[in-house]
């Protein structure tokens, strides 16, 4: 499919920033009414080997046909980048979100709905806490709101010292019970960090997210402070129950806004959810575009809208996901709070999700004031 290939071969630019270049692949035509959906890669990861099997998907036609995407790669980590010079100072994440208003600019545009995973998750929110007026909405997944700690320092420089880059980025991206029973997709993807990334820029980039400060986040108390550090556009955070980075996303989830917050914790999932489970994650990302005020496009088929409908009955509603290792297809959301608990005897949900609309026929304003999502 050219469409769904040229989302991922765009037109491709070195962005020089005040912290150094980074690599962007622009596709489509940034339009006026809408944002740009702007991608961030993990570690060890460029945009073609984090996103590839989702922006290949059958179901993102419906998403990359009406809005552009900007592919955003921090400086050395896209494929084949060259090594880094000699004495250059790797920025750190703070200064990798501060050079993103230069790729909007750059570009000329005027806001975007940010998707990143693992490090790149946390450059974007904290692009987002500091750029608010540039950024509609976050879909970040395996995001991690904390420093390393000392613990997490030792453990990282024993496994600095005992394993090859390629192991060690594959533990951070990777659960043990996924690193010792999935083991194509665990090769596929140490062969991707072996041959198509720079093993000294991937070095540098893992040094600097490592030694990453706090998203300094703050959850709004009721009747409190108005000006507390929040992210204040809405937000789908992602993860798989068997991810590295679960606990760190879910207590994420504790320090945001519930109204502006959504948890998909997605069931049978591991590190790299758009990676194991694309179409669920895509038909989440199509939920909270449309809860963004963006229906008036076709960004979901009649048949999706019809199944949204029925699915978001009243403001009481209560619904949750059924988890599936299908990448083809989705369940559907059932309409009662029977499955959930069933689903959490099982061990595999965590929590209802209300969901709240406006009116049935008026999806513009559909949002959801849900959470988390058992998935």
């Amino acid at each position: 499919l050219p469409e769904i290939q040229c989302c991922l071969c765009g037109n491709e630019e070195n962005i020089e920033t005040q912290y150094g270049k980074l690599h962007c692949t622009m596709t489509g035509t940034p339009r006026a009414n809408r944002p740009v959906i702007l991608t961030f890669p993990d570690v060890g990861l460029n945009h073609k080997t984090c996103f590839e099997t989702m922006f290949e998907h059958m179901d993102m036609l419906e998403i990359i046909k009406n809005m552009p995407v900007c592919h955003v790669e921090a400086p050395g980590q896209n494929e084949g980048a060259k090594t880094l010079p000699t004495g250059y100072t790797y920025p750190t994440m703070d200064q990798l979100s501060e050079a993103l208003p230069a790729v909007l600019k750059h570009f000329g545009l005027r806001n975007v709905i940010g998707l990143g995973v693992g490090a790149g998750a946390y450059i974007l929110a904290k692009f987002a806490l500091n750029h608010p007026d540039l950024v509609d909405g976050l879909v970040l997944i395996n995001v991690n709101p904390n420093p390393e700690g000392i613990m997490d320092s030792v453990a990282n420089k024993i496994t600095e010292w005992t394993h090859t880059l390629p192991d060690t980025v594959i533990t951070h991206l990777f659960g043990k019970e996924e690193i010792e029973t999935n083991h194509d997709l665990i090769a596929t993807y140490r062969h991707y960090i072996a041959t198509t990334m720079n093993q000294s820029n991937v070095s540098q980039f893992l040094r600097s997210y490592n030694s990453r400060g706090a998203l300094e986040v703050e959850r709004p108390v009721p009747g409190g402070s108005i000006n507390v550090r929040t992210l204040k556009c809405a937000t789908l955070l992602v993860v798989g129950d068997n991810s590295p980075a679960v606990e760190a996303v879910v207590e994420c989830n504790s320090k945001l806004n519930p109204t502006k917050t959504t948890l998909l914790k997605m069931a049978d999932c591991g590190g790299l959810p758009q990676v194991d489970q694309p179409a669920k994650v895509i038909e989440a990302l199509k939920y909270f575009i449309q809860g963004m005020g963006y229906s008036k496009s076709p960004l979901l088929s009649s048949a999706s809208m019809t199944r949204l409908r029925s699915r978001t009955t009243s403001s009481s509603s209560i619904t949750s996901f059924d988890g599936s290792r299908s990448r083809a297809h989705t369940n559907e959301l059932q309409r009662s709070r029977t499955h959930s608990r069933t689903e959490e005897k099982r061990g595999r949900s965590h929590t209802d999700v209300s969901m709240e609309s406006v009116s049935n026929s008026n999806m513009d304003h559909m949002i959801s004031k849900s959470t988390e999502v058992a998935c």
